[in-house]
Parts: structure tokens; C-alpha cells; sequence
């Protein structure tokens, strides 16, 4: 009678393997923890900002970060030959477009973009305000598509563009700007339909990919402890 038992014995490819999967999977899951710490800090920052009393920006304007989020308070004319205006941006459904124009500030070199709101027809627009206003709203920078074909919207003609970027305004204009867009405040008495919506910051999908990362490695672990295990007999042994 032979009795079987497995020899640990590593194999040279399959460790290979291992040693290059198992730490690059777990750098990632590591990685995705971070990720989702970064946005739970993301979120602790916004909900404080935004409860903070309204800054003035009469006078000099600080560094961004220190505006990020907040409610500002700014006082100008609005510029409507250098408007922007944003299509196919969805209200109720419907399709309209997303009316940013420059804020012009005295005793400011640089102009503050705002971003007036929404409205479904350009026709409808009409002239705005000639005399200086006081505006309201929180700052935020407008994301930039994934994918860029091109050489930018700074180099075209139209003011309709399909998305917005800081610096494609900046080289359209001729304009220098603050580093940061306001959304006009759904409470001030003029401009267009304003209804942002917050998108939700959360983390979950960070740490649901996390988990997958990690198990990717106890898998890869798990199947090289299998594959370094050669099953031997006692009769084989003795023989």
C-alpha cells in the first residue's frame, strides 16, 4: 500500500508570474484605497466651503484654492460680445444651451467667467444688462472632455462650443481670466434658468475595485501555491 502526499516544489515560470502579478495587483488595490480617501477628503472639503460665509471679491481676489467651492460675490458688467454659449445641455429634458460671459470687474485686470445659466433658445437671450451687477455663486473649474479632437475651440470663429475649457477661452478671447468659472446663483434676480446639480462624490466604486484588485492577487497567489505542489507516492519514493 503507498501512501500519497505533495512536495512544495516552485516552479521557475509560474513563480515569475506570481512575484510580477501579485505585487502589481495589490499596487492597484492599494492605489483604488487612496483614490477613495481622496474623495471622502474631496467631499469634507466641499460641504465645509460651501456652509462658509460668502467672500467678496471686490477687492483682490485670493489663489483659487482658497475660493474652490465657496460662495463668492463679485460686482461688474457682464461683456455679452464674449459670450460662450454651451449646446446641447439638458433642462427638464429639454435641449438648450449654457450661457457663459465674462465678467468684467473694476480695478481688475483679469475677467471672472460666469456661467449664467440655461436657456433653450439663443433667440431668446437678448442684451445684457449694461450696468454693473452684483453676482452671486459657488466656483468650480469646468472639467475638460476625456477626449480631445483637434487643436482645441480656442482657433474657431463660433461662440457655440460643445464643451468648455479655461484655456480654450482664454486663446479665444485674447482675454486673461480667473483660473475658475462661478455658477451663478439660482437666487440672484437676474440671468437664466440656473439648476445645478451636485454630482455626487462618493467613494464605493473606489473600494469596489479595490476588492477586485485584491482578489486578483489571492487568486494568482492561491494558483501558484497550487501549481508548486507535486503530488508524490510512498511506493514511488521507495522505489
Amino acid at each position: 500500500m503507498s501512501l500519497r502526499f505533495s512536495i512544495f516544489r516552485p516552479q521557475l515560470i509560474p513563480t515569475l508570474f506570481m512575484l510580477i502579478l501579485v505585487p502589481v495587483f495589490a499596487g492597484l488595490g492599494f492605489w483604488q484605497l487612496d483614490r477613495g480617501a481622496q474623495k471622502r477628503a474631496l467631499v469634507e472639503i466641499q460641504e465645509t466651503r460651501r456652509e462658509m460665509p460668502v467672500l467678496n471679491l471686490d477687492g483682490s481676489v485670493p489663489q483659487f484654492e482658497a475660493v474652490e467651492h465657496r460662495m463668492l460675490s463679485a460686482k461688474g458688467v457682464f461683456l455679452t460680445a464674449k459670450s460662450i454659449y454651451l449646446e446641447n445641455r439638458k433642462h427638464q429634458g429639454n435641449r438648450g444651451y449654457h450661457v457663459i460671459t465674462p465678467l468684467k470687474m473694476e480695478g481688475h485686470d483679469r475677467y471672472l467667467l460666469v456661467n449664467r445659466g440655461w436657456v433653450g433658445s439663443l433667440a431668446g437671450i437678448g442684451d445684457s444688462p449694461s450696468t454693473d451687477l452684483r453676482v452671486n455663486g459657488f466656483a468650480v473649474v469646468p472639467e475638460p472632455p476625456a477626449i480631445r479632437l483637434g487643436e482645441g475651440l480656442g482657433t474657431t470663429s463660433s461662440q457655440q462650443w460643445p464643451y468648455f475649457t479655461l484655456e480654450d477661452y482664454s486663446v479665444w478671447s485674447g482675454q486673461q481670466v480667473y483660473p475658475f468659472l462661478l455658477l451663478q446663483s439660482p437666487k440672484d434676480s437676474h440671468g437664466f434658468v440656473r439648476s445645478w446639480v451636485n454630482k455626487p462624490v462618493s467613494d464605493g466604486m473606489h473600494l469596489g475595485y479595490a476588492l477586485q484588485w485584491f482578489a486578483f492577487a489571492l487568486i494568482v497567489g492561491i494558483l501558484w501555491i497550487r501549481l508548486s505542489l507535486i503530488k508524490r507516492s510512498s511506493r514511488g519514493l521507495s522505489e
